[in-house]
């Protein structure tokens, strides 16, 4: 049971990348799914997640309208789509499922206790 992140790489500010998730071992059916990063010295946050059904999503104030994420679990497929990339964007980003749906005063929020993660895709944004 575990989850392969992909996709990461080297870009210049204002640039695209495309990060996969997939899963192996286990259907993503089930799962919500957060997209978080880590940069150097800084705590690891939530960037965005996309719950069990697809419905609902979450993201953070620094990547509203330019990532957006995605599913597909007939391929137990999850995309983060990254545009207009910043260097503040520069971190190890990990996917990580979890096999339920948090909401916060009706608002979905990323997986808080995640029980499968993914090794970390290096994202580097040069100015």
């Amino acid at each position: 049971v575990q989850l392969q992140a992909s996709g990461g790489g080297f870009v210049q500010a204002g640039g695209s990348l495309r990060l996969s998730c997939a899963a192996s071992g286990f259907t993503l059916d089930y799962y919500g799914i957060g997209w978080f990063r880590q940069a150097p010295g800084k705590e690891r946050e939530g960037v965005s997640c996309i719950s069990v059904s697809g419905y609902s999503t979450y993201y953070a104030d620094s990547v509203k309208g330019r990532f957006t994420i995605s599913r597909d679990n007939a391929n137990d497929m999850v995309y983060l789509q990254m545009n207009s990339l910043k260097p503040e964007d520069t971190a190890v980003y990990y996917c990580a499922a979890e096999s339920r749906d948090t909401y916060y005063s009706g608002s979905y929020v990323c997986p808080v206790t995640p029980t499968v993660w993914g090794q970390g895709t290096l994202v580097t944004v040069s100015s």
